[in-house]
């Protein structure tokens, strides 16, 4: 039988009068033309008399089909055609007598190839304060395409506490998950019997937030008897670029930088990660939202910081770039939130403030540094912006040395500063050097990058998508290097 959207390519016979040879895949071998065809543009097969060659099977199905004319020697033409019949060949089934085919018409010989069908794979992601749902799709060799995604974010209901709370993240994605599944394969136009492999994120994470989404993606593929993929989260970041209108090509610099992620990597394709350097202690995003917290900003302070840069003095206040000028390519932001803290408390003081306001500046629940004029706090956020961007920066155009690539992709959530989105494109143009962002709702925690992750490895042939329901999740999971 045929499937639908198979291709079947049609060249010269060896000569006529000689067995036409199929050269197919075994499972053809017993489909061959009794009778020499030739294509017609009307989109029929003719026999060589003229008659029309019924189908044996019920079903019709349009076929690519090539022929070349070796007697004129024109070039290969494509022709849309229809499959009418196909028939046993006597003898070994696998030729056929051309002498049977009349002079006027040139012997043809048929070779089966395979279209690669599309594939949908929904991604779920659960391992911390957002919940995401998405739908990725590929065909062949094809760079992966975003299909629908759907996320929310829980910042609202943490915000109270200062920072993520393990326990109501995880019955909050209890809550959302389901619908945000419904709400992607509405917006997709599918249904969950469309679906081929789902995929979670498996870790590292929340323990109690991970367990959720991979307990309904496991859930999902038994009820649909569907396999399921357990994919990496800092593998979904390191290949989010992929989801963008501009997907970097391999080999490329990556620089992962998130809230608890700081890494410079050396990427040569899917599964294949060299670590270049990476934090000592604190993440880059650590850095943001701690300094921003000893600022009195609120959860999640790093974008509010960002908010107040945009209209400070970024040289207001000398902070220190720690392992700027190391010559390796790790990374240190512990000592910069102390700098920080010491340079508030000055200001504290510097304004009328007493002692003990000063000293309950670190722990990160006083109102006093809102006291400070409005100008002060501006210049002390550009100023703590400017040291984690330069050294950010910096250490990325010393990897694209030390490799001697000339591509860059930047990943996770800090990506999305507009800071650091500046002084890398203007540092990397002057270098003949390409930057790769994901897109900027894409850069946060998200279903997409997880079903993108999970395509590309099935489609590189690095994991093997089973129909193994029993799962466990990674909290703490380093990402693999060769």
């Amino acid at each position: 039988m045929l499937d639908v959207g198979e291709r079947w390519n049609v060249g010269n016979a060896e000569g006529g009068g000689k067995p036409l040879r199929c050269v197919a895949a075994n499972d053809f071998l017993q489909h061959v033309f009794a009778q020499t065809v030739v294509a017609q543009r009307n989109g029929t097969f003719g026999a060589a008399d003229g008659r029309v060659i019924k189908r044996q099977e019920p079903e019709r199905q349009l076929v690519n089909v090539w022929r070349r004319d070796r007697i004129q020697g024109r070039a290969l033409k494509t022709f849309n055609v229809q499959v009418i019949q196909w028939k046993k060949c006597g003898g070994h089934g696998a030729s056929f007598d051309a002498s049977i085919v009349p002079k006027r018409a040139t012997p043809v010989l048929y070779t089966r190839t395979t279209m690669a069908k599309k594939r949908l794979v929904l991604g779920i992601e659960s391992s911390c304060d957002e919940t995401g749902v998405a739908i990725v799709q590929w065909q062949g060799s094809e760079v992966p395409q975003l299909v629908a995604h759907a996320l929310y974010s829980q910042i609202e209901m943490h915000q109270a506490y200062g920072g993520v709370v393990p326990e109501l993240a995880s019955r909050d994605h209890i809550r959302r998950v389901l619908p945000l599944a419904r709400d992607v394969l509405v917006e997709a136009h599918l249904t969950l019997q469309d679906l081929d492999v789902v995929a979670f994120t498996r870790g590292p994470g929340l323990a109690g937030a991970l367990l959720v989404g991979a307990g309904v993606a496991c859930a999902l593929g038994a009820s649909l008897d569907l396999p399921v993929v357990g994919v990496h989260h800092l593998e979904g970041h390191l290949l989010s670029p992929f989801l963008s209108a501009d997907p970097p090509e391999f080999p490329f610099v990556a620089l992962l930088v998130s809230g608890g992620h700081t890494q410079l990597m050396r990427v040569d394709a899917v599964g294949q990660y060299r670590l270049l350097g990476e934090t000592i202690d604190d993440a880059a995003g650590e850095a943001f939202d701690k300094t921003a917290k000893l600022m009195g900003l609120a959860y999640p302070g790093g974008p509010l910081l960002a908010r107040l840069a945009e209209s400070g003095n970024p040289a207001a206040f000398a902070l220190p770039r720690p392992l700027l000028h190391s010559g390796k390519l790790d990374f240190s932001f512990a000592g910069l939130k102390t700098a920080v803290l010491v340079q508030a408390q000055k200001l504290v003081l510097a304004h009328g403030g007493s002692v003990q306001d000063a000293s309950v500046l670190a722990s990160g629940t006083s109102n006093v540094f809102a006291s400070l004029p409005q100008q002060t706090r501006n210049d002390l956020a550009a100023s703590t912006q400017a040291a984690i961007v330069e050294v950010l920066v910096k250490k990325s155009l010393l990897a694209l040395k030390t490799t001697g690539l000339k591509r860059l992709v930047v990943a996770g959530g800090v990506g999305a500063n507009r800071e650091l989105r500046a002084q890398l494109n203007a540092a990397c143009t002057g270098q003949g050097v390409r930057v790769h962002y994901p897109e900027l709702h894409l850069c946060t925690d998200n279903g997409a990058m997880i079903a993108m992750a999970a395509a590309m490895r099935l489609q590189s042939g690095l994991q093997a998508a089973e129909k193994r329901y029993a799962f466990d999740v990674k909290p703490r999971w380093p990402l693999e290097f060769s």
